[in-house]
């Protein structure tokens, strides 16, 4: 198991969107992977919950987030192949683990938590709440965004991840993060 969340060697820059549910992430990864002309990897806990729903009429469990996350890793692990210039994630483990700990069971999976804090990235983009809510089958708690928010913002600090807070709408966060992905690639 700990082979499937291990993050591989890349060549690219690669960055984070991270974040509660509903603020945006998925929107701004396609539109960022459109703009660099590269992959974004999607959020694999969608297509896997939504199969759980679709079949069970289940939501997450705390047996989910492990699959989730090798899930996640693989898909992330077989792009980040397909680019040399910057990966758009719109998750990661650390993500992960933040749901584990205040959304779901109060605590982490050892194994988990240890791949959340040993992958790297370049840049994390924080999504913030200032976005319409939008309901669908996954999403389900529309009036805890601000605690939710808070436990993202205060893991990136206590994990010294660099970050940049994103506010505004779909325009403004795109600009924004295209300004600080360049200054990334200039870098390179």
């Amino acid at each position: 198991m700990e082979k499937n969340l291990k993050q591989h060697p890349a060549t690219c820059i690669k960055v984070v969107l991270f974040g509660p549910e509903s603020t945006g992430k998925t929107t701004l990864s396609r539109q960022l992977a459109r703009y660099y002309n590269s992959v974004w990897v999607p959020e694999y806990a969608r297509e896997y919950l939504q199969n759980k729903w679709n079949n069970e009429r289940k939501t997450c469990e705390p047996e989910d987030l492990l699959p989730i996350a090798e899930g996640q890793m693989h898909l992330e692990n077989e792009l980040a192949q397909k680019t040399n210039t910057v990966l758009i994630c719109d998750t990661d483990l650390l993500e992960t683990k933040v749901y584990s700990e205040v959304y779901y069971v109060g605590e982490c999976d050892p194994i988990l938590e240890k791949f959340a804090l040993e992958n790297t990235y370049d840049l994390y983009f924080l999504t913030y709440i200032d976005v319409p809510w939008e309901a669908d089958d996954l999403r389900d708690k529309p009036k805890e965004r601000e605690r939710m928010f808070e436990a993202f913002q205060n893991e990136l600090i206590k994990q010294n991840r660099p970050f940049v807070l994103l506010k505004g709408n779909k325009q403004e966060r795109l600009e924004e993060a295209v300004k600080h992905i360049n200054k990334l690639l200039n870098s390179k």
